[in-house]
Formats: C-alpha cells, sequence, structure tokens
C-alpha cells in the first residue's frame, strides 16, 4: 500500500489571514506610518488583527521578500531603511537602462503587442482616479502592472526578473508621496500605450525615456538642495546596445 506523502499546502483559512496580515501592514509601511527602522511586534499584530502568529510570521517573510522588512536573528524583524539620493539615482539608472529598450521590443513586435492589456489597466485607474482625490496606493498596484506588462512583452525573462529583485516601485512611493492623484501618471502612461499601440517603436522608447527621467525628477524633489543629473544611456555605433557613460 503506497505511503502517502504528508499535506504542506498552507490551510485556505491561513492562507486568507497571511493576506489580511500582509495587506495590513503593507501600504502603512510603504506610507511610513509603519516607519523606516520600525521593530516589528509579531505578538501586538496577531493580537490587533485577531490571527495566530502563524500567518503574522508568513506575512513578514513575503513583506521581506518585498524589502520591505529585514530579519535580524535575535532581534525579529524590523522595516527597511529608505533610499538615499545615490540609491535613488541607481534605481532610475536601472530602469532607465532596461524599460526603454522593453518599451521599444513591445512596439516593434506585433504578435506580441501589449496595447490591450495596457489599454485595460490604464483604463481601470483612470476609472479610480476619477472617483477618487487620493489614488496613491491605487497607483503604486497600477504603475507596477503597467510597467511589467511592458518588460513580459519584451519576452527576456532574465531581464524582467531582475527588474522585479530591485522593487523600484516600492521604495519610490516609500520615498515621496508625487502625483496624489494620478494625473501626471495617466498622461505619461498613454503616451507610451499609444506609441505601443501604433508599433512606433521610437516613440515607445522616448517616451519612456521621458516618464523615468520626469519620475526621476519629481521623486528626488525628497531631497533637500539640487540632484545629481542621472548619467543617461547612449547608443554604441557599433552594437547599437544602450550603455551608460
Amino acid at each position: 500500500m503506497p505511503v502517502s506523502k504528508p499535506n504542506t499546502a498552507t490551510p485556505p483559512e491561513t492562507g486568507a489571514a497571511v493576506t489580511k496580515v500582509y495587506q495590513a501592514l503593507r501600504m502603512p509601511i510603504v506610507d511610513g506610518e509603519i516607519p523606516p527602522g520600525e521593530r516589528i511586534n509579531i505578538d501586538a499584530i496577531a493580537r490587533r488583527l485577531g490571527v495566530s502568529q502563524t500567518p503574522v510570521r508568513e506575512a513578514l517573510q513575503r513583506l521581506e521578500g518585498d524589502d520591505l522588512l529585514v530579519y535580524t536573528p535575535g532581534r525579529g524583524y524590523r522595516t527597511t531603511p529608505m533610499l538615499d539620493l545615490a540609491g535613488l539615482r541607481s534605481v532610475f539608472e536601472f530602469r532607465l537602462l532596461v524599460e526603454p529598450w522593453a518599451a521599444r521590443a513591445a512596439a516593434t513586435d506585433r504578435l506580441t503587442n501589449p496595447s490591450s492589456a495596457l489599454e485595460e489597466e490604464l483604463g481601470a485607474f483612470e476609472s479610480v482616479a476619477a472617483t477618487k482625490g487620493d489614488v496613491r496606493s491605487e497607483l503604486l498596484g497600477h504603475d507596477t502592472r503597467f510597467h511589467d506588462t511592458i518588460l513580459r512583452a519584451a519576452g527576456n525573462e532574465v531581464v524582467r526578473s531582475a527588474y522585479a529583485q530591485t522593487h523600484c516601485h516600492l521604495h519610490v512611493f516609500r520615498l515621496y508621496p508625487v502625483d496624489v492623484d494620478g494625473a501626471i501618471t495617466i498622461e505619461e502612461h498613454g503616451r507610451i500605450r499609444d506609441a505601443i499601440r501604433h508599433c512606433d517603436a521610437d516613440e515607445a522608447e522616448r517616451a519612456m525615456t521621458e516618464h523615468i527621467t520626469g519620475s526621476y525628477a519629481r521623486s528626488s524633489q525628497a531631497f533637500a538642495g539640487p540632484s545629481p543629473r542621472m548619467r543617461e544611456p547612449a547608443r554604441d555605433e557599433t552594437t547599437g546596445a544602450r550603455v551608460v557613460h
């Protein structure tokens, strides 16, 4: 008689509790309600949310995966520090290398053109923005999905995975509450969507470049004084590859 393997799947009720805890902590960390360096009290969270400590610990592991928490043996979990100006510039320089290329690639391949998915995503966010004055929590999700749709359509999973591991949207949103009503994002994402829909690779790359450059300028307002210019990538005359000087 075959020996049955133990069931290691998370029970549905536990999974729901993990999601509840995760959602209860994620936006307060992003918004700064739970400040950087704050120690996370597992017992207090469990009592406040009416769950056991097990789903709290699983939710904290997910938040650690999002790079919003850091675990130190013997000391537990704390929220991660905010980006400094050098870190912000590094994040945006990475984006400037990857995302204009991805927008160009998405606009070039008509078979995998993601304009329908981009239209649906942007339309849903526009509907929310039309009924709410402050859409920062919705903007984080929209921005992440919009840019991931383009990266997925570019067809390079190594690049897409590396981009996801930077958690760049989360870190930037923690830093400074830019575009509270979503108007700037809607306009700039609309230009990118239109260029991809019309298979205009040059315009898609240009619109994405301007979007990232503008986002860096807005986010750097979190710091006093002038912000250093990003080292913008140029094209190698021989290979056509994007390079940073």
